[in-house]
């Protein structure tokens, strides 16, 4: 089974207005199967071995963490990797292009994972059996592993974040992607305790999807703090992290952890919370988006992250 490179250790932050900060250093469990993504990944690279299938299949985009992610865990497994990637005009003849601008691509074809390019049209249809079954038609045999690595062995996975001392926070904050690892910590939580998820994309709809994996009530949604949506940052998120971790030391990436940081101080400062809240954070990881994401800011002429 997939093991651990380093202990999740809780750090403490801050206290702001008499609210108490802890952050859970998930990102440290792995070098490049971090956070979140080694806890979705951990009980799916399981099954697929009890399964006694020789590869996994996945879907990501160009810059996707859960990309790098499986490729990784899969090659420390002993299983093929075949990734399916979001945009056609990738592959072919400029795949070598590609791979020499995308970090994450390259690195993943590094530890062994064969790629598959295709139009953004088909990629909405990864969840159609239609679909599913061309591509065993294309490389046989397969684990399959959805996007972002979501799936009720994900959520299990997920469940074993939060530990017996971490029932003495009063509210676990956390970035919110496709909602499995928020479900995880809902499932597993005291039933005093809040869970507060930051979606990284626009809209509700994750409520619903949520609803379905859970049966507790003590969670809740804060929808203002995508700064745009899924991978699109500001001057302002952007100083903001550069600023935490010139303050605290600690890195966090600009897709999840820092825009659920950034609401959080904003909270905080607005005294959303009572006096005397004790809060965990949870770093899910995802640090190696941060290359993709500096590269399109120098393009731009804009500040980089640290």
């Amino acid at each position: 089974m997939l093991k651990a490179q380093q202990k999740s250790v809780n750090h403490f932050i801050c206290e702001l207005q008499g609210v108490q900060v802890w952050l859970k250093r998930e990102d440290l469990l792995h070098s490049l199967v971090s956070g979140n993504k080694f806890r979705k990944l951990k009980y799916n690279l399981q099954a697929a071995k009890d399964e006694n299938h020789s590869k996994v299949l996945t879907f990501g985009g160009a810059f996707s963490n859960h990309i790098l992610a499986t490729a990784a865990a899969a090659q420390e497994e002993n299983l093929q990797s075949i990734g399916i990637i979001r945009g056609d005009e990738l592959g072919g003849k400029n795949l070598e292009n590609t791979l020499a601008h995308n970090p994450t691509l390259r690195q993943a074809k590094q530890m062994g994972m064969q790629f598959h390019f295709v139009s953004r049209s088909d990629y909405r249809k990864k969840h159609e059996l239609n679909f599913i079954n061309a591509l065993r038609g294309i490389f046989s045999d397969f684990y399959l592993i959805p996007e972002g690595g979501t799936n009720n062995l994900a959520i299990k996975g997920c469940e074993e974040i939060l530990t017996e001392e971490d029932k003495n926070f009063d509210v676990v904050s956390v970035a919110v992607g496709t909602g499995g690892t928020i479900s995880g910590l809902i499932n597993s939580a005291s039933v005093k305790q809040k869970i507060m998820g930051f979606p990284a994309l626009k809209g509700n709809f994750l409520q619903d999807e949520i609803s379905k994996n859970v049966k507790k009530e003590n969670w809740q949604l804060i929808l203002n703090y995508h700064f745009g949506g899924y991978a699109k940052t500001n001057e302002a998120l952007i100083a903001f992290i550069n600023a935490f971790k010139e303050k605290y030391c600690v890195t966090l990436d600009p897709i999840y952890t820092g825009k659920m940081m950034y609401g959080l101080f904003d909270l905080i400062k607005n005294d959303y919370f009572k006096e005397n809240t004790r809060i965990l954070a949870i770093h899910t990881g995802g640090l190696q988006g941060i290359a993709g994401m500096n590269k399109n800011l120098r393009k731009k002429g804009k500040t980089c992250l640290l």
